[in-house]
């Protein structure tokens, strides 16, 4: 079986939990400290083997600076790692505008005809990172890479899970498994209601048919839930395997807090800064 070369980076979404910053910087370019948020999607997309990108983005948003070639910079900070400065030089990019706002099924489907086979999605505001790098060594995260392995063994669509704690089920999409395969999800159930303290992440593989099921399970029946009813089909089928990623970190960016808690989380844990972020914070609390 191939590898995936195609990866799907949902970024259409307005950041209204982020304004007013959100209303005039996409909330993708947002730095986790001094790296764009869809950098770090970018290169974890191309570390797990893709060569071409589909950004889906709403027709208020403009990512071409973001997504320019700024090698001319290396001669400020030769120390950089070039690949930050040029993010997306060895991919194709291909832009997609989601003209309305409907859900992570229709966000899909505004690419589905530019893509031919299995492919990667990647949600926008969801980091998952396993390499706190520097600037002058650059490590993408794995997340997707370790999708892409599932997929290799089982040639069934996937999804990255992390667990959380019991009282913050209600904010996610809740799993049940039975050995490696999806076999439920219920969408922000009570503590009492969930299945299991494992939640969808923002990765998947999906496969060819994605385009005829949603078409199938269309926007006007299901709205928000279109890609719900998507992975239902595949679990009452041929089967959905799930990818526990541990030794992760997921940060958010689509709300100040989360947002906030990931800069000092980052922070603590690369090894450019961590001793004197370390000192001062704890400097600071003392006060």
């Amino acid at each position: 079986m191939g590898g995936i070369q195609d990866a799907l980076l949902v970024a259409g979404g307005l950041g209204t939990r982020m304004l007013p910053t959100s209303a005039s910087v996409p909330k993708e370019a947002l730095p986790l400290i001094d790296v764009p948020a869809l950098v770090h999607l970018a290169r974890e997309a191309k570390a797990a083997g893709a060569s071409r990108l589909h950004i889906v983005t709403s027709p208020r948003k403009d990512l071409s600076n973001l997504l320019g070639d700024h090698t001319w910079l290396n001669e400020k900070r030769p120390n950089l790692d070039g690949v930050l400065l040029a993010p997306f030089a060895d991919v194709e990019v291909h832009i997609h505008v989601q003209k309305v706002p409907l859900g992570l099924g229709n966000a899909i489907q505004s690419a589905l005809h530019a893509i031919d086979g299995p492919f990667l999605v990647l949600l926008g505001d969801n980091l998952l990172i396993d390499h706190h790098s520097t600037l002058e060594s650059f490590v993408p995260s794995q997340a997707s890479a370790d999708l892409v392995k599932s997929f290799a063994q089982h040639g069934r669509p996937c999804a990255a899970m992390m667990t959380v704690e019991p009282e913050e089920v209600s904010n996610y999409g809740v799993v049940r498994m039975e050995g490696a395969r999806i076999v439920e999800i219920v969408e922000k159930p009570t503590p009492e209601q969930a299945p299991s303290n494992l939640v969808l992440c923002g990765r998947y593989v999906f496969t060819s048919d994605a385009s005829d099921l949603l078409d199938h399970y269309d926007v006007e029946t299901h709205g928000e839930l279109q890609s719900i009813a998507l992975q239902q089909h595949w679990m009452k089928n041929d089967g959905m395997y799930g990818v526990v990623l541990d030794g992760y970190q997921w940060y958010d960016s689509g709300k100040p807090l989360p947002w906030l808690k990931a800069q000092v989380d980052h922070a603590l844990r690369r090894e450019d800064m961590s001793d004197a972020f370390r000192a001062w914070l704890i400097e600071r609390l003392s006060e």
